[in-house]
This record gives structure tokens, C-alpha cells and sequence, in this order.
């Protein structure tokens, strides 16, 4: 039920907390005193669209606060669960509009969409006024009225559960039809594509694999290169280029030739004896530096013909991974993925010619599954058919009975179910429900919204509220002027049910009729004052004598006589 209002810098009210009890709350009022404004204001927190006319003049902004507390379980506290939001005791709505026409709202205080304010605001308030009858006025609700009251909850949710299945299933089916289709047209290139793919066999992290060895083998056919040129410049490969080795045997051999055999005997005496002996011991350095030279350039040749040796470089070994490379490049461009992912290509392209070879059967075997899903949904659509179509002569029937006292006794209500092609079945069965209406003798029943006037509809509401009041999921019902166009009787008709309903229900109803405001287990006055030149409305709790002159003024009118607040005094006696 709706527990608290609060409503800040809306139209004419600067400031204002209401608290609202279970049963019938009646609100009353002049007209122009602001009782619209009240409705306005709670719809803006139920996700109604905001308006920046409503920001007061002189506010930055307009704000309402509405808090419930809605029984547990409800249908509103799963939808919040689904969006994250754990609802307590109390769900608090709040809508924010600034003057320039921005909107904020918020559930429990968490920032919401306003779909799902208005999605959570419609489970748990229902309104119907004199242009807001949309819930009985659309046929697309009134399987949902029908059901309401005729059926077990479970019927209709199976009806629902096997319908999804049906269609999950038929969604399976086109999509294998499609899959089958496309492989049908692109059997030649997968034939392709697996034969040169198989033949390529890529492996994967096999490009990384081969970029490195490949980097490896550059690394030494360049260590090879320079090995084999350095070898190259001292074993020359043409014959008629000297080696360096035979030129160090050619000096030597120069030097042995120009080394007498024996050492002269100088005439000059000692002297030329010592020189002799000097150029003898220089050739033999010079000669043993040689031998040096020879033996280290030797040294130096086996290392090399070793290093080289060593390498031992398979020139094809390059060029195979640079080839192999080469290929997989090719054919990661060509089927436009990267390398790494051919072998998972290739495995798809398998899988999809497999599946061409599988795909009739399995698309067999998914008709075959969705027939038997549709059988299961249209047995359980026929009970539900079954179940409706003696649901509806009930609800005529109680309908009826309420009807005749709301200055409807010349009318016929009836349910219309009208069965429906297959193409729009759905997951509330196999037909449509529409709710007619003749309200005049000689006339053909019509729809709702086309027949019945604003007055006529809320009293129809009011109706079907007395008779499916104890299946409504809603906990919180308003009217607004349900009484417009009607006295006597039958406003004294429609005070009594709107009690009756108020047994099961909360409900607020703004009435201009004194047979229904007294009815109300509470009583609120909406009146507008003037402050400072200011206007501004007002709501104060009617108890007692206060509540009896409001009734003798809508009794009355502006002058309040004797007997009309003994008039009151008789209506509140009997309510």
C-alpha cells in the first residue's frame, strides 16, 4: 500500500507530507483547488512524464517522494531483484524535474531509468480517472482481466513456458536450415579450402617457431659467410693467386738463397770478422720469424676449416622455413586470418562440411522436436481455451450484477474470444479476449474505449474491481471522479463498492459526491489558500464535526443549511 507522500515545489504546493491508511481514503475539495495537481504529483513519482510546467514558480525544482510497502512476496520486489535492487520492507520512489526539464529517478534511493520507475509504479498503483481508463481501455490487457479472474496462475504460466520452448525450438530449426543452406551453397569452396588447408597442415604456434629459426639460421649462414672469407683470403681458391703461406716459404727461401755458405775471411782482421758474424745471426731472425709467421698462419687455417666445419649449415635448411613461412602467410591472407589461427580454421571448415554431411538429420530431428513442442503448447492452449471460455460466462454474469446499480441497467457486457491464426499465437494462448459493451437498449456491444465516456469507463472499472479485487496483484487502486455525471442512488451504488473493494485493497478515490465521501475510512480536503499574493493548496485530515460541513457543502453548495448537515449526518450514518 501507498504510505507516505511527499511532494516539494509542485504547481501550488511548496511543501507538503501526506500519510495514507489501508481501506477507502476519500479526497474532497472545491473545484481548481489542486486535487489534480495531488494525482499529477504522484504520478510523476510512478514514471509518469515529467513535465517542467509542474516546477513551482520561483523553484529550481519539483520532487515526490512515494513510499510503499507492497506484501511480500510481490511481483515488484522480483523485478527489482532482476536489476540488482533489494527491496526491504519499504520501496521508495522518488522523481526529481528541474525547470529546464530534466529528469532524475530513483528507487531506494538508487539512480533508475525511468522505465523501470514506471515499470515497478504500475505494479503497485492503478489509476483510473476520466482520461486514464488505458489498463481496461486496451484489449491487450483484458486477457489478463479474464484470467484473473478465472484461472489458476499456473495454467497460464505452463501455457507461456511451453509456447518459449516451442519458439526456442523453431529458432533452433531456422538457424540449422540456414547453416545447411549456406554450407549447401559453399560445398565447393570448402572441398577446397579442407584439401589445400589438410595438405598445408599449419600447426599451431608453428610461425613463431619458424620466424625463429629462421632468424638462427640467418644469424649463422652470416657467421659462416665471414668464416669462409677470412678462410678465402688465406687459401686463395684461384691457383694463380699467392697464399700468404707461400709467400712467407718464398721470403724464406730468398733469405736462405743470399746466406753464403761459409762466412768470407776479411783481410781486415778481426773486424771483418765480428760483421760477418752479425749478418749471419740477423738472417737467422729473420728466417726464424718466418718459420713463426708459417706455423701461426697454419694455426689460424685449421681454426677456421674447425669453426667453419662446426656451422655446419644446411644451406635448404633456410630456405625450406623461409618457403614454409611463405606458405602459411599465403594462406592466412588468402582466407583472411591470421596464421595463428588456421589450424582453427581448418577445424571449422571440417566442422562445416561435417555438418552439411550431418545436417539433414539433425535439421530432421529438429522438426520432429519442434512438432512436439507445438503439440504440447496447443494441448495446454486448449485447456487455457476451455478454461477462458467458461471464465467469461462468470464474469458476464458478476458483471452484470454490478452493473445495474452504477446506472448501467440497460447495459450488456460480454467477453468476446476470438480465435487467432497461427502467426499470431503467442504466450498467452491461441486467442484474443475483448471486453464489449452496449450501455443502450437496440445497440451492438463495442469496445470499451469506443462505446463507454470517461464516467461510464470508471464506473466499469469500479465494476470489474468488485469482482477480481481479490486477484489483483496491484495493492494500491485510485479513482479519480468516478463519480462524475451520476447522484442519488447511484453514487450511494458506487460508494458501496468502492468500500467493498477497499476491504482487499487500498484505495484513494477524489469525488465531488457526498454519497461517496462518505463512505471513506479517512477523509482529506484539498483547498487552496492565498498568502502573500501567493495561492498555494493545502491538505487537512476531515474527523468529526469538520468532516460533517464538508459533507453538508457538497450536499449544499456555499451556503451550508440545516438540513443538508442533517442530510450529512444521515450519509455518514449509513455508510
Amino acid at each position: 500500500m501507498l504510505n507516505v507522500l511527499s511532494i516539494r515545489d509542485v504547481v501550488l504546493i511548496e511543501r507538503l507530507d501526506l500519510d495514507f491508511d489501508a481501506g477507502l481514503t476519500v479526497l474532497t475539495g472545491e473545484t481548481g483547488a489542486g486535487k489534480s495537481i495531488l494525482l499529477d504529483s504522484l504520478g510523476l513519482a510512478l514514471g509518469a512524464r515529467a513535465d517542467p510546467g509542474l516546477v513551482r514558480t520561483g523553484a529550481a525544482q519539483a520532487s515526490v517522494t512515494a513510499i510503499f510497502s507492497p506484501p511480500s512476496p510481490h511481483p515488484a520486489r522480483a523485478v527489482l531483484a532482476a536489476q540488482g535492487i533489494e527491496a526491504g520492507a519499504e520501496i521508495v520512489l522518488r522523481r526529481v524535474v528541474s525547470r529546464e526539464g530534466r529528469s532524475r529517478a530513483f528507487i531506494d534511493d538508487q539512480p533508475v531509468g525511468a522505465s523501470l520507475l514506471r515499470q515497478i509504479g504500475a505494479l503497485l498503483v492503478e489509476v483510473q480517472g476520466q482520461h486514464e481508463q488505458i489498463g481496461l481501455a486496451d484489449p491487450a490487457s483484458h486477457a489478463a482481466f479474464l484470467d484473473e479472474f478465472g484461472l489458476s496462475g499456473p495454467l497460464r504460466a505452463a501455457v507461456g513456458e511451453a509456447w518459449r520452448r516451442w519458439r526456442l525450438v523453431l529458432a533452433e530449426v531456422e538457424a540449422a536450415r540456414a547453416a545447411l543452406a549456406a554450407a549447401a551453397r559453399d560445398r565447393e569452396w570448402l572441398d577446397h579450402a579442407e584439401a589445400e588447408l589438410a595438405a598445408l597442415a599449419p600447426e599451431a604456434d608453428e610461425e613463431a617457431r619458424l620466424a625463429g629459426e629462421r632468424q638462427r639460421l640467418q644469424q649463422k649462414t652470416r657467421e659462416a659467410e665471414a668464416l669462409a672469407a677470412a678462410l678465402a683470403e688465406l687459401v686463395p681458391r684461384e691457383r694463380r693467386a699467392p697464399s700468404p703461406a707461400a709467400s712467407l716459404r718464398a721470403a724464406a727461401r730468398a733469405i736462405e738463397r743470399a746466406t753464403p755458405r761459409r762466412a768470407p775471411v776479411e783481410e781486415s782482421g778481426e773486424g771483418g770478422e765480428l760483421a760477418g758474424s752479425e749478418a749471419a745471426v740477423q738472417r737467422g731472425a729473420i728466417l726464424a720469424a718466418l718459420g713463426r709467421a708459417e706455423e701461426a698462419l697454419a694455426e689460424a687455417e685449421t681454426l677456421l676449416e674447425a669453426a667453419l666445419a662446426a656451422l655446419a649449415i644446411d644451406p635448404r635448411r633456410l630456405e625450406v622455413a623461409e618457403e614454409r613461412l611463405f606458405a602459411l602467410r599465403a594462406a592466412a591472407r588468402k582466407y583472411q586470418v591470421a596464421v595463428a589461427e588456421l589450424p582453427a580454421f581448418l577445424d571449422d571448415v571440417r566442422a562445416r562440411r561435417a555438418a552439411l554431411a550431418e545436417g539433414t538429420a539433425r535439421l530432421d530431428a529438429l522438426d520432429a522436436e519442434a512438432a512436439a513442442a507445438r503439440a504440447a503448447y496447443r494441448d495446454l492452449a486448449s485447456q487455457l481455451a476451455a478454461r477462458r471460455a467458461e471464465a467469461a460466462l462468470r464474469l458476464e454474469r458478476a458483471i452484470a450484477r454490478e452493473l445495474a446499480p452504477l446506472k448501467f441497467a440497460a447495459a450488456r457486457f460480454s467477453v468476446e474470444i476470438i480465435s487467432l491464426d497461427e502467426a499470431s499465437w503467442g504466450a498467452g494462448g491461441t486467442e484474443a479476449v475483448r471486453f464489449l459493451i452496449a450501455t443502450n437498449p437496440g445497440e451492438a456491444p463495442g469496445p470499451l474505449g469506443r462505446i463507454a465516456s470517461g464516467g461510464e469507463m470508471s464506473r466499469l472499472m469500479l465494476a470489474l474491481k468488485v469482482v477480481l479485487a481479490r486477484f489483483s496483484p496491484v495493492p494500491t487502486l485510485i479513482f479519480d471522479e468516478v463519480d462524475a455525471g451520476i447522484g442519488g442512488a447511484t453514487a450511494a451504488a458506487v460508494g458501496e463498492r468502492l468500500a467493498r473493494v477497499a476491504e482487499g485493497l487500498q484505495v484513494l478515490v477524489v469525488t465531488h459526491s457526498p454519497q461517496v465521501a462518505a463512505r471513506g475510512a479517512r477523509h482529506l480536503r484539498v483547498a487552496k489558500t492565498l498568502a502573500r499574493g501567493r495561492a498555494s493548496t493545502r491538505i487537512e485530515t476531515l474527523e468529526g464535526q469538520a468532516r460533517r460541513e464538508e459533507i453538508a457543502r457538497m450536499l449544499a453548495g456555499e451556503t451550508i443549511t440545516e438540513a443538508a448537515r442533517a442530510a450529512a449526518d444521515d450519509l455518514l450514518g449509513a455508510a
